[in-house]
């Protein structure tokens, strides 16, 4: 008996553990999070039913993921025609009048009554409050993952962090709307349609307030560019992150995506800034009556009317 215990392999720490096993670090929670790790093996009933009303089996984050992904696109179709108008076409003709029969000519297809709801206000408000729905889901499955019961407890546990690309999102929500009141909802207000708001109203705001305009304008532009530019690249799949932990040289190519995803971003926003700022920011004031009404418009907004 003592030569056949002799025999037996060692079961000691060197050599890895019971039955010669490796230990290894478990995968971080942030990788896979709860809600998606759900439903990995459904009961029987569940995968019937599922199969038979065409629905996977997934919980509320998996959709309103999904709803924060399709709105954006909807939205993008508008800021493509929209960096086209306000710059791409300044650029190209090189005058704010010329330019505004372009914009006189596409702006029905997405501010008439049928397309401005659907191509941006139902896609921007559904963009937004998936986005803050699905923030606080995930504040809810963790205080519920480490028992919080307490207003103490839930205090000590922090909220799921804010990636970059959500921060910009969120700053970019005031000063979107700040520019959305000033040229479609005052004009309307106070002159009962916007239809004589131009890039030539956008010209005399530069001249009559250029603090307000120049600097609202290019933070509005340069935070709009980097979320909609990194945004994007998560939805392709191509954002640093995204790389497989099993791909070789994974370090080098999040660095090159890094890069990559701020030069278009960059790209983009001296594209914009070129024909806004460039073009439009520089053609002067209007004259006559209309630059009367312009003037009228502007010193009745509140805030910006004392800011010269």
């Amino acid at each position: 008996m003592a030569e056949e215990k002799a025999d037996l392999p060692s079961l000691g720490e060197d050599d890895g553990g019971v039955l010669n096993l490796t230990e290894v670090e478990p995968s971080p929670v942030e990788e896979t999070p709860l809600e998606f790790k759900e439903g990995y093996f459904p009961s029987p009933a569940s995968r019937s039913t599922s199969s038979t009303l065409g629905f996977g089996n997934h919980g509320p984050a998996y959709y309103l993921h999904r709803i924060q992904k399709y709105s954006s696109y909807a939205f993008t179709v508008f800021a493509s025609f929209h960096i086209a108008n306000t710059s791409i076409i300044p650029l190209i003709t090189r005058s704010v009048p010329e330019s505004n029969r372009y914009l006189l000519l596409t702006r029905p297809y997405y501010q008439s009554a049928l397309t401005e709801p659907l191509v941006v206000a139902l896609p921007l408000l559904a963009h937004v409050s998936s986005g803050i729905a699905l923030r606080f889901y995930r504040r809810r499955q963790t205080l519920k993952r480490y028992g919080a019961e307490t207003h103490r407890d839930r205090k000590t546990i922090p909220w799921p962090s804010l990636s970059g690309t959500s921060a910009l999102g969120y700053a970019l929500i005031p000063m979107a709307g700040f520019h959305f009141w000033t040229t479609r909802i005052f004009p309307i207000y106070m002159h009962g349609d916007n239809s004589m708001i131009s890039l030539s109203y956008i010209s005399h705001g530069f001249v009559s307030h250029p603090f307000v305009s120049f600097a609202g304008f290019t933070a509005m532009v340069g935070v709009g560019t980097w979320h909609f530019v990194w945004g994007w690249a998560k939805w392709l799949g191509l954002s640093p992150s995204q790389v497989s932990e099993v791909e070789s040289k994974r370090h080098l190519i999040r660095k090159r995506r890094w890069y990559i995803i701020n030069a278009v971003s960059a790209l983009l926003t001296g594209l914009w800034l070129a024909g806004g700022l460039g073009i439009v920011g520089r053609d002067g004031k209007t004259g006559g009556w209309i630059g009367r009404e312009f003037d009228e418009l502007y010193n009745s907004m509140p805030l910006i009317g004392r800011w010269r």
